[in-house]
């Protein structure tokens, strides 16, 4: 067998795989049709910015479009925090996709060129410190990343940490039992929820919100807090915070020029 057909069995059969499932009984397999997304954070050196949205922009993201992956996104904290963080959403429709994406980049000849300066950086002037990855599995009522229909938006990027595996499922029970249908009718739109799977300070889970301006996440926020519903869903004992919900990481991104979302 050769190499790279090698570690593309490995990867969708092995140890990928079997993480989310693929040796549990059917009733426990993971269901159809809910995307993977994998969310990466890349921690820039000084003044590599530039050459980080070379590499995304010209080599990898037509790379992974070749390759059947649509809708990558490239976004920037805001305000820039220092030094600055590049994040790049990927979502794939199954592991399988995910895991032959990287043989795929590897045997792409088109990809290899357009990225030969980039991956010939030295190790003296790198460009960023080390890129932290997590894996997220999308939930069931939000089972595939939702683009929002226009560009030039401000995204929010939200980390919910619980103290255990009970209470991290209680609060994607929670969402997806009536949360992310308030979300949507006050107009926090969501782009996508998902459950990490691998990552740090798991369990957690990750959404990422879209809104057309400041003013408008402002105003959809003030709605959603003063929601009837909401009010209900959240005066529920199991559902309180201080029981499943130990840490919120919050941030707000802008898209690259760029980015497909």
């Amino acid at each position: 067998m050769e190499r790279r057909a090698f570690l593309q069995t490995t990867l969708a059969t092995g140890g990928i795989a079997a993480m989310t499932g693929a040796t549990l009984a059917d009733d426990a397999k993971p269901k159809a049709g809910r995307e993977f997304f994998e969310l990466r954070a890349y921690t820039l050196k000084p003044d590599k910015q530039k050459a980080i949205d070379g590499y995304f922009r010209d080599a990898l993201i037509p790379a992974l479009n070749r390759l059947g992956i649509k809708q990558v996104g490239v976004f920037y904290e805001t305000p820039a925090p220092t030094p600055a963080v590049a994040h790049l959403l990927i979502p794939y429709q199954s592991l399988d996709q995910m895991a032959a994406a990287k043989v795929g980049l590897e045997a792409d000849a088109e990809y290899l060129k357009a990225a030969a300066e980039y991956l010939a950086i030295p190790a003296a002037d790198p460009v960023y410190d080390r890129i932290e990855s997590s894996l997220l599995h999308a939930f069931e009522t939000m089972p595939k990343l939702e683009a929002p229909d226009k560009k030039g938006r401000l995204f929010n990027l939200r980390i919910y940490e619980s103290h255990n595996e009970a209470a991290g499922q209680k609060k994607i029970e929670m969402f997806n039992k009536g949360e992310i249908a308030i979300f949507r009718r006050v107009g926090l739109t969501p782009v996508l929820f998902g459950e990490a799977v691998v990552g740090t300070r798991i369990p957690n889970l990750t959404y990422l919100l879209a809104f057309d301006d400041d003013a408008a996440r402002t105003d959809a926020w003030n709605r959603f807090r003063s929601d009837p519903e909401w009010l209900k869903l959240k005066a529920i004992p199991e559902y309180e915070d201080k029981r499943i919900v130990s840490k919120i990481t919050n941030k707000l991104l802008t898209p690259a020029e760029y980015s497909q979302i």
